[in-house]
């Protein structure tokens, strides 16, 4: 009984780490967007390593869930 409850607890802590980063991306496409109308060269890589970061954790996440 007890691995089922951490099993639950597991999986609800992956949902809302995955809600997390959802919204963190978002966020981060946001800024990228607005980097490049103001052709800020330093924000766009800043952004960009950013989303290839946040999209290496969803993948992870992704093979687990």
């Amino acid at each position: 009984m007890k691995q089922v409850v951490k099993m639950i607890r597991k999986s609800d802590i992956e949902k809302q780490y995955m809600r997390m980063l959802e919204l963190e991306l978002d966020y981060e496409l946001a800024t990228l967007y607005d980097a490049m109308q103001q052709n800020d060269a330093k924000d766009i890589v800043r952004s960009k390593k950013r989303l290839a970061e946040i999209q290496k954790e969803l993948e992870v996440l992704h093979v687990y869930a």
